[in-house]
């Protein structure tokens, strides 16, 4: 491994050689001097010299999992919201500091340095930052993985906000390239679309099936290291780019027909332009399958191609490599691997099958079957022909293992657990595929778990026992904890040690300090501050003063009916009706803050951020109500403007529909950062409470239990609404346009939908459990002593929400892999 000793400005650890680095990057790499340098240019001589200290440790890493034969983990997921990297890397390789003084004697600025860095456009939400997480875990627990996913050239979005509505723009986090990746021109393959299969015999008269005429795309691989805390290992993720195989068309061009000489090309790439395109039309399905298949195609190519170098046994596959699925979307890992074995290597499908079902996994995230992908059997056909036969296969032979007890129809159980539907138009369903190709499937909280069990895969459950287990998610305390809130990290460290950062469960040493004074105050000064900084971060972008000292009520999260941003709303709408009935209310100075962005075609999710919008007008310009309560919407949500609002939370808003929330993970990275949370008994929010205790949690509404025995009695919103005089008043302005008066009838379908279409999210029907339980906030909150002492226990029961341990589960329950820390 690399010499932490060593003065020599390429590797050496010390300011000096990291000065110097910095210095020779920007002058010999960049060309550039102090008069004609500009911030970004500084952000890209650091992260040079920082990539000069990973590469010989990814190199000595690579060449260790080599050397040892090493079972690794192929992670498969459509997003990493992996956030800004520099202060991550700084951290891991333990030079924080050392850097940070280093820029200072060049006379440049961190923050102004740091700053300069994009956001990669990778994720979106919980899903992509999990599996950033999990990626920090795995390279810190030496576990051998590789991150694979799709680099696409703009993410989700930018999102403005436009007289209080969502708009749409690019985003550009590659304009300027990524200087944290390499591109690897010789790991390239072509991934196959349409065409058509043929059927032979081989001189064994064994049936051999070829893929021809086919559509050919070539991936090409960009790695971005991925560094452990202070362990000098160092795994990657390999993001793939669609280019063409065709290339430029010299013959068109010359012809003048300029559009067509690149036509090809820029139809290719669009597979790794855009996160998420529209799925709404044709197009937009068929791009996000090919967008599937390509991550799918590229990643298998790769990682049978590194088995390969080292092994000629197929039947080793289970027991070298890991595959797992995040969530349905790359689950056509399963026809893929499976076609790759058959086709390529020459498998009879029951070996072939053995093989794929010990090495591939599935982790699913939802228990709405709206959000589990099916897609039309034509157009699986038509972009994966050789893949819809063998789905069919599978499909087939799943059928026939498939029984009945009592009296059930046997009909009508293969209907409800077959893969490819029974219906006007088949859709292939990726769950199911998921379930009968892999061998664990995962849920992500225990709840979820066992109402995954319960529910939606009740039948594939009593089928598969042995498949389904429970993964808790976690999240990685170096960016949550260490990373965005350094005060806190620092206070803990001085009075526990260090050793929480790989050892999470450490912080229960933070239970003796609960009540001592000296210590809360300090824990105190320490949120007040972060307070303050995000004030001053709101004042800056969006021109509204708020005082720190007020509750900071804080709900981040991708914008969904059952994630109940509007029940939220609804309750600032309350507050804001009692202190216009009495001014000198007693009600304790509130700040909520709300961000997240709302998919493009999710036509209530913008609605209702612009109800947000349109009611924190009213509020913050009401000079009655002001001093008391403010309500912002804080635009374009990311990992970067997370790092700045949780650390800042007194309550952590965590309210949705019980039972719809896989598990979440905002509400664990709030807890650890000292925020206590209101909400339902939903996903994590669960075993959340089990940790910290009742006492310091605020749980309110409907339990799964109870929310089904409401819908099966029968459920009337209206008559709860006419029931309630708070809550009459806030639908009856909400309907009224009382918040937007220059369009009255714009909230209709809000009321529509909570009124007369049944309300499926229960917002009424825990109206009025969680207003109480706002007042009981209040309440908590007058006490300081006993905020502080709960938020302290919070933080010091966070333990079990680590990655770490999360991986450490995988790798036990799943993976096959033994970790020696």
């Amino acid at each position: 491994m690399p010499s932490d000793t060593s003065h020599n400005p390429r590797t050496g650890m010390d300011v000096d050689a990291f000065r110097e680095d910095i210095h020779q990057h920007l002058h010999y790499t960049l060309a550039k001097d102090k008069f004609s340098s500009t911030e970004w240019d500084h952000y890209r001589s650091v992260v040079m010299a920082v990539m000069d200290r990973l590469h010989d440790r990814w190199i000595n890493t690579q060449q260790s999992y080599y050397a040892q034969k090493s079972k690794r983990v192929y992670y498969l997921s459509m997003e990493y919201l992996i956030g800004r990297l520099m202060d991550n890397m700084l951290i891991n390789l333990g030079v924080q500091d050392v850097v940070a003084d280093a820029i200072e004697e060049l006379g440049l600025d961190y923050h102004k340095v740091r700053e300069a860095e994009a956001d990669a456009g990778l994720g979106n939400g919980g899903l992509g930052r999990l599996a950033a997480c999990f990626l920090d875990s795995m390279a810190t627990l030496g576990v051998p993985a590789l991150g694979y996913g799709i680099r696409y050239d703009y993410g989700i979005f930018d999102q403005d906000i436009e007289d209080g509505w969502q708009v749409e723009k690019p985003d550009l986090w590659l304009q300027y390239g990524y200087p944290w990746s390499v591109v690897r021109p010789k790991k390239k393959y072509s991934v196959r679309f349409y065409g058509k299969t043929t059927v032979n015999e081989d001189r064994n008269g064994r049936l051999h099936f070829d893929w021809v005429d086919t559509h050919n795309v070539t991936a090409l691989a960009y790695d971005t290291p991925i560094p452990g805390y202070e362990n000098d290992v160092v795994n990657h993720l390999r993001l793939w780019k669609a280019t063409s195989d065709e290339g430029f068309d010299l013959k068109s061009f010359n012809q003048g027909d300029y559009i067509d000489a690149v036509r090809n090309n820029l139809l290719e790439e669009n597979i790794s332009r855009v996160l998420y395109p529209n799925d709404k039309v044709f197009k937009g399905q068929e791009l996000r399958l090919k967008q599937e298949y390509f991550l799918v195609s590229a990643s298998l190519q790769d990682a049978m191609n590194r088995f390969k170098k080292q092994f000629d046994d197929l039947n080793k596959i289970p027991n070298q490599m890991a595959i797992q699925c995040n969530d349905t979307h790359p689950n056509l890992a399963i026809p893929e691997l499976m076609r790759m074995l058959m086709d390529e290597e020459g498998l009879e499908w029951m070996p072939a099958w053995d093989i794929t079902t010990k090495t591939i996994n599935y982790t699913n995230h939802t228990l709405m079957p709206e959000a589990l992908e099916k897609w039309p059997l034509s157009l699986m056909s038509h972009l994966l022909p050789r893949h819809t036969q063998i789905i069919r296969e599978i499909d087939r032979r799943f059928l026939n293992t498939i029984s009945v007890k009592g009296e059930r129809n046997i009909t009508s159980k293969k209907n409800d657990m077959r893969i490819i539907s029974n219906e006007m138009e088949s859709r292939v369903r990726m769950g199911h595929l998921g379930i009968v190709g892999a061998k664990k499937v995962n849920g992500v909280s225990k709840l979820h778990s066992k109402l995954m069990k319960q529910t939606i895969f009740s039948e594939f459950s009593d089928h598969f026992p042995e498949k389904f287990t429970n993964v808790t998610n976690g999240i990685t305390p170096r960016r949550w904890l260490r990373q965005c809130n350094r005060t806190l990290s620092e206070l803990i460290s001085d009075h526990i040690g260090s050793d929480w950062v790989t050892n999470l469960e450490q912080l229960q040493q933070l239970e003796q300090f609960a009540k001592d004074e000296y210590f809360q105050e300090q824990f105190k000064e320490i949120k007040l501050h972060n307070k303050k900084q995000l004030a001053v971060y709101i004042k800056k972008t969006m021109g509204v003063q708020v005082d720190p000292h007020s509750i900071f009520d804080i709900q981040i999260k991708r914008i969904h009916e059952y994630k109940r941003q509007l029940m939220a709303i609804m309750h600032a709408m309350t507050l804001y009706n009692r202190l216009k009935e009495n001014p000198k209310a007693d009600i304790e100075p509130r700040t909520l803050l709300f961000a997240g962005k709302a998919a493009p075609g999710y036509t209530m999710a913008k609605l209702q951020i612009k109800l947000i919008n349109s009611v924190a007008e009213v509020i913050n310009n009401d000079p009655e109500v002001a001093p008391k309560l403010k309500v912002l919407f804080l635009p374009d949500y990311s990992v970067s403007l997370a790092e700045k609002m949780i650390p800042a939370a007194n309550l952590s808003e965590q309210i949705s529909t019980a039972g719809m929330e896989a598990s979440g993970t905002g509400n664990m990275k709030f807890a650890l950062n000292g925020a206590l949370t209101i909400g339902t008994l939903d996903g994590a929010n669960i075993e959340i409470r089990e940790q910290v205790g009742d006492e310091n949690i605020f749980i309110f509404g409907h339990t799964v239990d109870e929310i089904e025995e409401v819908r099966n009695k029968g459920y009337h919103p209206k008559e709860i609404c006419e029931n309630d005089k708070e809550l009459k008043k806030v639908i009856d302005q909400i309907h009224s346009g009382y918040f937007n008066p220059d369009a009255p009838d714009l909230f209709h379908p809000i009321t529509n939908a909570l009124l007369n279409q049944g309300d499926y999210f229960m917002v009424l029907a825990d109206f009025r459990r969680y207003i109480d339980k706002q007042k009981e906030v209040e309440e908590n909150y007058r006490n300081t002593f006993d905020w502080n002492r709960k938020a302290i226990l919070n933080v010091a029961n966070m333990g079990h929400f680590s990655s770490d341990r999360s991986i450490r589960d995988y790798c036990e329950r799943i993976w096959d892999i033994d970790i020696d820390r």
